[in-house]
């Protein structure tokens, strides 16, 4: 039932559509979310043309202001921080891996106008028993008050989808889905072997509910390997990353229509131990554009 709404929104037919829009999905928890700082940015980065951008209000599970956003056209700013009520943006001083993917998305399909639905949440975990107070992506989790973040992100896409012309050019546009990017993964390698095992099978079902949510059941999904800083006593942040990573690659070894960026192991990081410095988001940017687009093309 939670993707009948979507269902309904992607089906109105395509007859009187007369502009034609790629659109990825980008989702996961904090190393989606982003958080390089603007001010790292290269000029080329500040600035976009045909490249448009819905992110939906992160929150925790529960909470009824998720997924709300508003189209507009991408700039810095769409990392952690970054708030919406559905009539306002407001932007943050962080930004993720979206700009340079956008940009290397242009270089590739130079004639296609981009747009991208974001939503992602620091912490979370796709196995409820690794959810704490961050929140879970299992679409079968009741969560607090029943929502949980695959609610979260469904009410983003639901959002999305109801513009019709997102350039605001007077012309309908006919989405054309082009690959989802997940980044995620650490918070299900912070607890035990029973979940970090799990992660596979989690994984699986919840990139085919969201092919499934796209009408799409072949479209490409790239997955962003999991690393770890060793800034921690033990050497390891991530406890289980092992096993995560092991997961990762299984899904990408099984499933033909995806792939996997492993750049994040040569990655410095920020302020803290869990996330990457601002010229990590630019490069992880870029190397999900080239996969992704390998998969469009394959």
């Amino acid at each position: 039932m939670k993707l009948a709404k979507v269902f309904l929104l992607i089906l109105i037919p395509t007859l009187f559509y007369t502009q034609k829009i790629r659109v990825f999905i980008l989702a996961g928890q904090s190393n989606m979310n982003g958080f390089g700082y603007n001010k790292d940015l290269p000029n080329d980065l500040k600035n976009f043309k045909d490249v448009y951008i819905f992110q939906g209000n992160s929150v925790p599970d529960g909470d009824l202001n998720g997924g709300v956003g508003k189209w507009d056209i991408l700039k810095p700013g769409n990392g952690t921080g970054f708030k919406s009520d559905g009539k306002t943006n407001i932007l943050s001083d962080r930004f993720g891996l979206e700009l340079s993917f956008a940009k290397r998305m242009k270089e590739l399909f130079p004639n296609d106008k981009i747009a991208l639905i974001k939503y992602a949440r620091e912490g979370t975990s796709i196995d409820s028993l690794a959810a704490a107070g961050f929140g879970c992506w299992d679409a079968d989790f009741n969560g607090k008050n029943g929502i949980n973040q695959y609610d979260n992100f469904l009410k983003t896409l639901k959002n999305a989808l109801a513009e019709t012309d997102i350039d605001g050019n007077g012309k309908k546009d006919e989405i054309i889905p082009s690959g989802i990017l997940w980044m995620q993964g650490e918070g299900d390698a912070s607890y035990d072997e029973e979940i970090a095992n799990q992660y596979y099978n989690h994984l699986k079902i919840l990139m085919n509910q969201m092919r499934a949510a796209l009408l799409t059941d072949d479209l490409p999904v790239v997955v962003g390997k999991i690393s770890d800083s060793g800034k921690d006593k033990s050497g390891r942040v991530w406890k289980m990353g092992e096993l995560v990573q092991y997961a990762q690659e299984k899904f990408v070894l099984n499933d033909k229509k995806a792939a996997i960026v492993r750049s994040t192991k040569n990655y410095g990081y920020g302020d803290d131990p869990w996330h990457y410095n601002s010229a990590g988001y630019i490069d992880l940017g870029r190397n999900f554009a080239d996969e992704v687009f390998r998969l469009i093309i394959k």
